[in-house]
């Protein structure tokens, strides 16, 4: 078992005085390009990244209760708390026919809370990987993605995409995962880092946003706008001869979408011939265009991307939604010291808070702890 697994398993038998009947685990998530797309229909190229959560499941009447926090939630009604995560997931199975006995469990994790990593996704995850084997449902891993974007969207009331769902439970170790999030299709994309010289290093800004808070589900109706506009379902659909009838944010934020898009494909294209050099500017032309154009960043997200460049990172841009959050750099391997230190330098000459470096691995998606 992994830590995060038996942390889980341990708080489990403690809190409810038996072994669990299964542990499952899903993890976080990067996305190395591909922004605010994939409610609008486009492309997407997450990997996740090798930081879990964790849950012991078991039947019988019970609770939800988390290590971490340290504290016991009931399974029933909503509270804005980290058990709306499970108990959304709970709701949307039911929603769709299956009928989920009385259960109890306990969750542990290390994926950073709050970060842009998406803790939320993976321990919907893993709730729904744990009671689809505890229950026997036998659901497919892209229906469970779906029913835990149904979780997220109309439970917690967060407007995200199928993105951060599809990557904790699709996602296989060395790969990122191209999305197409109109069909749903998705396919493995090979990411090599270690063959390419190359380290991923994330920084967490730790500025904290909560989505719902921010200003993105204003951007998803900016976008939805923006396709009524001009006549088209989502802007998945949209060319770049077709932003001339727009104007003002549906512009920018339509220009945004259109031109990450095309990133993505061609990034994908980049990694499939072993062109780092072509992904990482890849991916400073999707910060910009987030910076300028959807107006996600940050001083803390823009400090960061502009030092790594400086100190000679292949590519970097922020990660997530945004608003806060974490930002991304591939770095040739030895220079992440440099990098790291000179970065956390920059913060402190503008008195910004003191930000936390990582260093991830593409991981796999959500499995049955052995």
């Amino acid at each position: 078992m992994r830590e995060t697994e038996q942390k889980a398993a341990d708080a489990y038998t403690e809190r409810f005085g038996c072994e669990p009947n299964l542990v499952a685990s899903a993890p976080g998530r990067i996305n190395l390009i591909g922004e605010h797309t994939d409610y609008n229909g486009g492309f997407v190229l997450p990997c996740a990244i090798d930081r879990r959560i964790a849950v012991a499941v078991g039947k019988g009447e019970g609770a939800l209760y988390s290590a971490d926090f340290d504290e016991t939630r009931e399974v029933g009604e909503k509270d804005d708390s980290w058990a709306d995560y499970p108990r959304g997931v709970v709701w949307a199975m039911g929603h769709e026919g299956y009928e989920i006995d009385p259960f109890r469990a306990a969750f542990a994790g290390d994926v950073p809370l709050g970060s842009g990593l998406s803790s939320s996704a993976a321990i919907e995850a893993a709730t729904a990987l744990a009671l689809d084997v505890l229950f026997g449902f036998d659901i497919g891993r892209r229906d469970l993605a779906v029913l835990c974007q149904r979780a997220e969207n109309d439970y917690v009331g967060v407007a995200s995409g199928v993105m951060d769902q599809y990557a904790s439970l699709l996602c296989e170790a060395g790969a990122a995962l191209l999305v197409d999030c109109r069909s749903l299709e998705a396919k493995s994309v090979p990411l090599d880092l270690a063959a390419a010289g190359l380290v991923l290093v994330v920084c967490d800004t730790r500025v904290e946003r909560g989505l719902a808070d921010t200003g993105y589900n204003d951007r998803r109706s900016t976008c939805e706008h923006a396709a009524w506009t001009l006549g088209i379902e989502e802007l998945r659909d949209a060319t770049e001869g077709d932003l001339d009838r727009l104007s003002g944010e549906e512009l920018k934020r339509a220009r945004h979408v259109v031109s990450e898009n095309a990133r993505v494909l061609e990034a994908v294209d980049a990694l499939k011939n072993d062109d780092f050099d072509e992904f990482g500017r890849l991916m400073y032309a999707s910060h910009a265009s987030l910076r300028d154009d959807y107006e996600v960043s940050t001083p803390e997200l823009d400090t960061f991307v502009e030092t790594a460049k400086e100190h000679g990172a292949t590519g970097t841009r922020l990660t997530g939604a945004g608003f806060g959050g974490c930002a991304i750099a591939l770095v040739p391997e030895g220079k992440t010291g440099e990098v790291t230190q000179a970065c956390g330098r920059k913060f402190a000459e503008a008195e910004l808070e003191e930000p936390a470096f990582y260093e991830f691995v593409p991981a796999a998606g959500a499995e049955l702890a052995s």
